[in-house]
């Protein structure tokens, strides 16, 4: 995501959009005690331990205030750091450092605090054939950031959005009138490059998905003893996917399993953020 182009199509608006959010007319506070232009530095400081990620976007929010501004890195996305590191330090006009601190934090922490979360359950799966992946439970206008997030800390990306892949969920089955039903539409209707995957929810749903050629069977909320049984039904005719309120506390009971995917909407919508402060400013 951090390359010229996906910045400019995708990244700078959102990060203006938060910036006019955050600044409607004037910074009125920076204005009080900066009356005009002046050079100063600030320090980026970690105060607690964990994964970052967002270090481009943290920068990028400066630059669109100051295009003067220069960052100097001490750590890049996805490494380990630990409570008191100086990660960074950021020079330009103190006027634009004032302005973008709180917005350019919001996405580090944030963005540190899914990539930390994600690692600390990724870890838990070393070792297995079952991948971790997110899901579109993420803040709206926030996917692009928080999905990145997710694969820095060492998840996989499940469909980035609804155009992105077949998931055949219960609504859809309920509006198709069956999972054999669903599935032979979407076949019908789809490009054929597109894999077809369906959310089932007992052992029947499971071997209808079967029969109607699923490329994908995720299972929704069983039990891990319904989970295996289900397994032995689908017999390597279709990938495996386990869902339904996976947290760190409770994904180890899957992993014996033996499915090929475990989704979690608890990586972007429950992930603490990450602590991280902007201290130490003054004129250089």
């Amino acid at each position: 995501m951090n390359n010229p182009i996906t910045m400019t199509l995708n990244v700078d608006e959102l990060l203006l959009q938060a910036l006019r959010e955050d600044i409607t007319s004037e910074d009125i506070t920076t204005n009080s005690v900066m009356r005009g232009p002046k050079k100063g530095t600030v320090q980026l400081i970690c105060k607690q331990d964990g994964i970052i990620a967002g270090l481009f976007v943290f920068q990028r929010v400066f630059e669109l205030l100051d295009k003067a501004v220069e960052v100097e890195f001490f750590c890049q996305d996805g490494d380990q750091v630990k409570k008191g590191d100086l990660m960074a330090v950021v020079t330009g006009d103190i006027r634009a450092l004032l302005s973008g601190e709180r917005v350019a934090l919001n996405y580090l922490q944030r963005m540190s605090g899914i990539a930390t979360y994600t690692k600390s359950i990724a870890r838990l799966l070393e070792g297995s054939k079952t991948k971790l992946l997110d899901t579109r439970k993420t803040t709206p206008n926030m996917r692009i950031f928080e999905k990145y997030a997710v694969k820095v800390g060492g998840g996989y990306n499940h469909r980035y959005n609804l155009s992105d892949g077949i998931l055949l969920k219960d609504n859809h089955i309920g509006a198709a009138g069956s999972v054999k039903r669903a599935v032979e539409m979407a076949k019908e209707y789809a490009p054929f490059v597109r894999k077809i995957e369906v959310e089932v929810e007992n052992l029947d749903m499971v071997r209808e998905a079967v029969e109607a050629g699923a490329d994908i069977i995720m299972l929704d909320n069983m039990t891990p003893e319904m989970m295996r049984e289900a397994i032995q039904i689908i017999d390597g005719r279709a990938e495996t996917e386990c869902s339904g309120n996976v947290t760190r506390e409770n994904v180890e009971r899957l992993l014996t399993i033996g499915v090929d995917y475990i989704s979690s909407g608890a990586l972007t919508h429950s992930a603490p953020i990450l602590d991280i402060s902007m201290k130490n400013l003054h004129e250089v």
